[in-house]
């Protein structure tokens, strides 16, 4: 699309929403790696001093004087509510009257719009049925990554980091938690800005040609190395499925041991809960991006073809 095209989308009253969480998820993931910064800095100055560490605070806004020691539900934290509620509905009121629903003419069979995209909250559903057969883009894969950013949390045996932010003593929890959320907010502005007539991929800056041809040959992995029939083709992608999640999770496992501190944690955590977080790691975090860039560095279509399924 060329700039006067991502201007007419951008400011699309459907499309509010991508626009603003391009702004507020960076500000509030700053907003929360700076208190954890600074949590951060005040654990290694207590470490790093036995003796402050049993008088100073733990806290980086350290209690004052005349600040009441215990804080009730009201009025402490009802009027807080109470404020949200209020602000939450006056902007709520003044988006719905400065912009016009959505709304379009009832749907006609001899006429289909080109792009057709769903609504934003779905354009990452419609983005992964180019990579997964529809059953898996649809169910499957979305299932799986809600599973897995609320599983990444718990799986984590580390007892710390309980209560206020930290980066230091949570990397693996909050760096998963961070890395799938991107992630799935990446495959929304995808489909946004970047998926154009024909669901083809068109770069920022470039006009959305509704005649656009492409001359790009999809073909699976088992075909490129010669394995055209089943039932060799499901059992070779299956091997190279195999062999991706051990190469993941020994990567992955790496990594882990590069950090002393977590080193420590995972060495009290389950076989089963480390099983877990590692399935869901590699599922989530690592098979998404590898098949995104798979197909559109090396147009491979599908890596494990079956009679039932194609990933």
């Amino acid at each position: 699309m060329d700039w006067h095209q991502l201007w007419e989308i951008a400011s699309a009253p459907d499309n509010v929403p991508i626009v603003a969480m391009l702004f507020l998820v960076p500000f509030f993931a700053w907003m929360g790696f700076r208190q954890a910064r600074a949590n951060d800095k005040l654990i290694d100055q207590l470490e790093a001093d036995p003796q402050l560490a049993k008088t100073h605070h733990r806290k980086t806004w350290p209690w004052k004087p005349h600040w009441a020691r215990e804080l009730h539900v009201w009025p402490y934290l009802l009027r807080i509510e109470f404020l949200a509620v209020l602000i939450v509905t006056i902007i709520l009121y003044v988006w719905s009257i400065t912009l016009n629903a959505p709304l379009e003419e009832p749907a006609n069979p001899n006429l289909t719009m080109n792009p057709s995209k769903a609504p934003w909250y779905f354009l990452g559903l419609q983005e992964m049925l180019v990579y997964f057969d529809p059953w898996i883009a649809g169910v499957v894969m979305p299932t799986l990554i809600l599973v897995g950013l609320m599983v990444f949390p718990y799986v984590d045996s580390n007892p710390l980091g309980v209560g206020y932010y930290t980066w230091k003593q949570r990397k693996v929890a909050i760096g998963a938690f961070l890395i799938g959320f991107i992630m799935w907010i990446s495959l929304i502005i995808i489909g946004t800005f970047i998926r154009g007539p024909g669901w083809v991929w068109f770069w920022p800056g470039q006009t959305w040609d509704h005649n656009v041809v492409l001359y790009e040959i999809n073909r699976d992995l088992p075909d490129i190395f010669g394995i055209t029939t089943q039932p060799w083709k499901g059992i070779f992608g299956g091997v190279v499925v195999l062999l991706f999640y051990v190469l993941s999770g020994l990567l992955i496992h790496w990594i882990i041991l590069r950090s002393e501190f977590e080193k420590k944690i995972f060495q009290r955590t389950s076989l089963l809960q480390y099983m877990v977080f590692q399935f869901f790691a590699i599922t989530v975090l690592i098979s998404m991006p590898a098949k995104l860039l798979a197909r559109q560095l090396f147009r491979i279509k599908y890596v494990w073809v079956t009679t039932w399924f194609n990933i």
